[in-house]
């Protein structure tokens, strides 16, 4: 079904869509926006690991 989805004539479509509805100045804004919620989403997924690692350790009972 979505097997010739990503041929290059069907990602040019795509762009030239994108662009006339967005225009040439909002789709580097766009991209950026994009791109520091990704970088954001990356670094609360890190720091999500991290703090429930610490919590595993924290939570392990010391041995006598």
């Amino acid at each position: 079904m979505f097997e010739g989805l990503f041929q290059p004539l069907h990602l040019i479509v795509i762009l030239g869509i994108a662009l006339l509805v967005f225009g040439p100045k909002k789709i580097p804004e766009l991209g950026k926006g994009l791109g520091e919620a990704i970088r954001g989403f990356r670094s609360a997924m890190k720091e999500g690991q991290s703090t429930s690692e610490s919590k595993s350790l924290d939570s392990k009972p010391l041995e006598p």
